[in-house]
């Protein structure tokens, strides 16, 4: 399974609102400097996100966007499903109805072994992903990186909109 670079980008730019004052916004364009990354594109990401409640966004010239809950309430998985949509990774197209000795009447996405294997890695990686919110992820960073709250907030405010 392979993920969007959408992800990334969401995951990297919800970590990096954390560190702005409450009630502060960034604009698109600072947000996707940041990273050298296609504005519009990023845009989109960030769209996806306010739909799912994990930003808000502001128009205006002052306008931009920040985190619309504390950190402690957004988990990862909440990121991914946001970008990602909330579709397993592994769709069982019934492949087994095709076979030698298939029985029509079954379903063999309850049945077949391989489907039930890769549902329960997709619940663990979910699990993963739903037990670590954007606060955990905020804490490890600080720890192992104490100036970068400093360099993050100094670096918006150098950028031009």
């Amino acid at each position: 399974m392979r993920m969007s670079e959408g992800v990334e980008w969401a995951l990297h730019s919800c970590l990096n609102l954390t560190w702005l004052p409450a009630g502060q916004a960034i604009p698109v364009a600072k947000l996707a400097a940041f990273y050298d990354l296609p504005a519009a594109y990023l845009n989109k990401q960030l769209q996806a996100l306010a739909r799912a409640g994990i930003v808000t966004s502001t128009p205006g010239p002052r306008g931009g966007f920040q985190l619309a809950r504390s950190p402690e309430t957004i988990t990862l998985l909440d990121v991914v499903v946001a970008i990602e949509g909330p579709d397993e990774a592994f769709r069982c197209e019934q492949l087994l109805k095709q076979g030698p000795g298939a029985d029509p009447r079954v379903d063999y996405r309850q049945a077949c072994l391989v489907a039930q294997a890769m549902s329960r890695a997709d619940l663990a990686w979910r699990k993963e992903l739903a037990g670590q919110t954007l606060a955990g992820l905020q804490a490890q960073v600080e720890r192992r990186y104490p100036a970068t709250p400093d360099n993050t907030r100094n670096r918006f405010a150098a950028l031009r909109a």
